[in-house]
Order: structure tokens, then sequence, then C-alpha cells
């Protein structure tokens, strides 16, 4: 089965975030006032699983491993079965 995930890997609260403060410095320069920003990463992957469980397993895994630094950042996903076509 295909999968399309969405992962959101972000700052964690207490990690300073220089490039969102930088953003939000220059919002505030056009006019634009905001409270706060936060920049993070948001990653699209297809990948093949038996499962909806297999499928998280993975994605956790590579979460952990190489798209966030668990001492930093967090991470979540979401995870749609992407309907396939019937074969002939």
């Amino acid at each position: 089965m295909k999968y399309q995930a969405r992962i959101f890997v972000t700052l964690r609260p207490s990690v300073l975030d220089p490039a969102g403060t930088a953003v939000q410095s220059a919002l505030r320069q056009i006019d634009y006032h905001v409270d706060s920003v936060r920049i993070g990463k948001y990653v699209e992957i297809i990948l093949d699983a038996a499962d909806e469980t297999e499928a998280t397993q993975k994605l956790d895994e590579t979460c952990d491993k190489l798209l966030a630094n668990p001492v930093i950042e967090n991470y979540r996903f979401e995870l749609n079965l992407i309907a396939q076509e019937p074969k002939s």
C-alpha cells in the first residue's frame, strides 16, 4: 500500500529561534505586528508499507534518525492512504 506523509518539524519551545526572530523583526518593519514567529520544516514523503502501523513505524524511524534532531526539535506527521488504481 502507498501512503503520503506530511511531516512537520519544529523547534522545541525552549529553543531559541534566531530565524523566527529575524522574520518577526522584518514583519514589524513593514507594519505587520505579530506576537511571535517560529520557523520549521515541512516534508512530504510517499512510502510503501503493508499497513498504517508499519507506515507509522517507518516514519517515526525516519524522523528520529534523519529529519529531526530529537534534542532540539519536535515532529508530527499526517498519514494518508493513497488510492490505488485497479490493475488491468
